[in-house]
């Protein structure tokens, strides 16, 4: 009996362009791609993820071994594709940073920092505690189920082997940036309205009571409202951060 081996170098050059969008995209990934992750557990999760969607889509790809060139040229699309998923799916968790950094100025705590595990970096303490409940919703509501409809369905949006359309990458790349910056900046709406009402206050307490410390008073009172605020508000605020999160990626899932 004879076996037919001749498939196996393009059947692994295959592999190696699927593993190529998949593993740019979990590097970048929320949950996934943080410093503070082992690289085997990425790794794992890479190639575990290449052996699903490669029998769906490995005859997308059109391999021609005889040119190297024209393969690497390849490979570089397929991990510009994956930077372009995972960095889209990444700045949504910018949104509650923005949101955090702007509550901790109106509170008053915009000093405290601590490390960001999930950008390797100080970063101010709200903002921490509110990415990482946003990323343990993510995964929590199944939500992180999106990413992987978002990959297996960009290979409708980006075909294999075809010039990454730079005007559409640079489109989305704005619209992903201005919506997050929009969606902290309302998430932050109860805050702002809050810091501006309790500081005029302030204000015109201080021209009542001169003598009065409004400073070592504020402070204090405006730390425990704020909180008392955010305690109340918290879950409407995640709600509308994962309503935000679905519609950018389904904004990746082209319509059947």
């Amino acid at each position: 009996m004879r076996i037919d081996i001749s498939l196996l170098p393009v059947l692994a050059a295959t592999f190696m362009l699927v593993f190529a969008r998949v593993g740019a995209m979990v590097m970048l990934l929320p949950g996934l791609g943080e410093s503070n992750i082992p690289v085997r557990i990425k790794l794992a999760m890479a190639l575990l993820l290449t052996l699903i969607i490669l029998p769906l889509h490995r005859a997308d790809y059109r391999i021609d071994l005889t040119s190297m060139a024209a393969l690497l040229v390849m490979m570089i699309y397929e991990i510009l594709i994956g930077i372009v998923l995972g960095a889209t799916a990444r700045v949504t968790l910018a949104a509650l940073q923005v949101a955090g950094a702007v509550i901790a100025q109106q509170l008053g705590l915009g000093f405290v920092t601590s490390v960001d595990p999930t950008q390797g970096q100080q970063g101010v303490l709200i903002g921490n505690f509110l990415t990482l409940l946003g990323v343990t919703m993510l995964f929590a509501t199944d939500s992180h189920y999106l990413v992987i409809a978002a990959l297996n369905d960009s290979y409708s949006i980006f075909l294999p082997g075809e010039v990454v359309p730079a005007g559409d990458v640079a489109a989305l790349a704005t619209r992903a940036f201005s919506a997050a910056f929009k969606i902290g900046m309302q998430l932050s709406a109860p805050f702002l309205v809050f810091g501006l009402v309790f500081n005029v206050g302030l204000g015109v307490l201080a021209r009542l009571m001169p003598q009065m410390q409004v400073y070592f008073v504020g402070v204090p009172l405006s730390i425990m409202s704020g909180f008392l605020i955010f305690g109340v508000v918290l879950a409407a605020m995640m709600g509308s951060f994962l309503d935000y999160f679905i519609a950018v990626m389904h904004d990746l899932i082209p319509l059947q």
